[in-house]
Parts: structure tokens; C-alpha cells; sequence
């Protein structure tokens, strides 16, 4: 058991962690290219910076955002992301981990806020699962992958609680710690082939829909005539208010006149 557990948090963490940079970097560089095509094929080179900036830190921060719209799941899922974020990269555990490999590391989170986030991310997950689940909207527009990565980025979060707050048996605790180790493994490889390569991603997004849906010169006439609707007119005259003042054409003549 000792041999997995060395192997694991060992040569296959760093082949999974490397593997799960390069993917990233591979699809940053991708989406950077894909944009810089879409603006030189794009007759229209105007970009407003200032709006997409705007929304991109609407996206990055959603406080409000969510709040507007759906608070209490918006709310659980900020706090998910936040501790999903954080705890692998601050927990001291980690931390001292990641010092003993390469010589430097962090400050850590302090013990009951890595509990607090570690607790919330877990019910965020569940939360998020039964919501899609659950909510028919919200079922209407998941695929597999979405019921299946709550679940599992929970995995390492409850593993790993146990593992430090519970008192357990030695075979207990390593098969604990090996499914903590492994599953945290399994993530970090299928990160850059799944959806939520959008953590990279994310900032880029409206940079993206900013370059890229630009209609070129004349779409609108080939919709319309797509739809059969180009000997129609694009326009409809609204009706004039019933209790609109009525002009009187030859007053207004000699008004001119004069």
C-alpha cells in the first residue's frame, strides 16, 4: 500500500501536474491564435475595450451579478469555486508538500479557514448536483459531464477531511489518503480535455465573443434571404397615437410661408 501511495503522491502527481499545465497552455495559445485569426479576417477592427473589461471582471467577481439573479445558487456557487481554488493551493498540508519538492513554497491558510472552505466546497458540490438534477431547466441543458464533475472534485475535499480530522486505523487512513491521492490525480489530468479547462479560459471569454461574433459585411441580406424574407421590407411603421394632435396642412403652409 505504501508503494502506491509513494508512487502516486510521487511520479504520477507530477506527470498529472504537468501534463495538466502543458494541456493549458496548449489550449491558451489556441484561443490566442483563434483570436488574432478572427480579427484579421474581421472588417470590422473596432474593440471596446472598456465594456469587455467590464464584463470580464463581472465574470472574474460575479458578486453581483448572481446576487441580481439567482443568489442562493450563485452564492453556493461562488463559494464552491473560491474553496475549490484555494485549498488545494494553500492548504498548509500542501503547502509543505509542495516546499519538500521543490524548495520554496506560500503562506498557508490558517487550519479553520481551510475547514470552512474545504466544508462548503463539498456542499457546493452536492448542492450544484442536486440543482442540476433536479431543476428542469437546468437538466434540459446538462450533458454527462455535468452531473459527473461535482461529484468528483468533491472527492479529494471529503477524503481529505477525514484524513486530517478523524481518527482512524493505520489501513484505514492510507486507504483514505489513496483514493484522496488518486482522485486529485485523475482531475488534474482530465482538467485540459474537459470543460473545466474554462478556469483558464474564463478570462479570455468575452475577449473572445468580442472578436469573434462580428457578422462580415452583407450577412444580413444572406439571412434574410435564408429565411425567405428579402422581398420583405426590415421595417414596420408604428401606428400613430390615437390622441396625437392633428396638423392642419394649410395652417402649417402659411406658417412656412410667412
Amino acid at each position: 500500500m505504501q508503494a502506491w501511495l509513494d508512487f502516486g503522491s510521487g511520479p504520477l502527481f507530477r506527470f498529472s501536474f504537468v501534463l495538466m499545465i502543458l494541456g493549458l497552455i496548449r489550449i491558451f495559445i489556441l484561443t490566442i491564435v483563434g483570436m488574432i485569426e478572427n480579427y484579421q479576417r474581421s472588417p470590422d477592427k473596432i474593440i471596446p475595450w472598456r465594456d469587455l473589461l467590464n464584463k470580464t471582471f463581472s465574470w472574474l467577481v460575479p458578486v453581483f451579478r448572481v446576487w441580481s439573479k439567482r443568489p442562493l445558487y450563485g452564492g453556493v456557487s461562488i463559494l464552491f469555486h473560491v474553496g475549490l481554488i484555494l485549498v488545494p493551493l494553500f492548504y498548509g498540508g500542501h503547502v509543505l508538500l509542495w516546499k519538500n519538492s521543490v524548495g520554496f513554497a506560500w503562506p498557508a491558510l490558517s487550519l479553520g479557514l481551510a475547514d470552512f472552505l474545504t466544508l462548503t466546497t463539498i456542499a457546493g458540490g452536492i448542492i450544484m448536483f442536486l440543482a442540476r438534477a433536479l431543476y428542469a431547466p437546468a437538466r434540459a441543458l446538462s450533458r454527462k459531464q455535468d452531473y459527473v464533475w461535482p461529484l468528483l472534485l468533491v472527492v479529494p475535499f471529503i477524503t481529505g477531511y477525514f484524513a486530517v480530522h478523524q481518527s482512524l486505523n493505520p489501513a484505514a487512513y492510507q486507504w483514505i489518503m489513496l483514493l484522496h491521492i488518486y482522485s486529485a490525480n485523475v482531475i488534474m489530468v482530465m482538467i485540459p480535455f474537459t470543460k473545466i479547462a474554462h478556469c483558464i479560459l474564463l478570462p479570455l471569454s468575452q475577449l473572445v465573443t468580442g472578436l469573434s461574433w462580428k457578422f462580415p459585411a452583407g450577412a444580413g441580406q444572406r439571412v434574410l434571404e435564408t429565411m425567405g424574407y428579402d422581398n420583405q421590407p426590415t421595417w414596420i411603421e408604428k401606428p400613430r397615437l390615437e390622441k396625437e394632435p392633428k396638423i392642419n396642412v394649410e395652417v402649417a403652409k402659411e406658417t412656412v410661408a410667412e
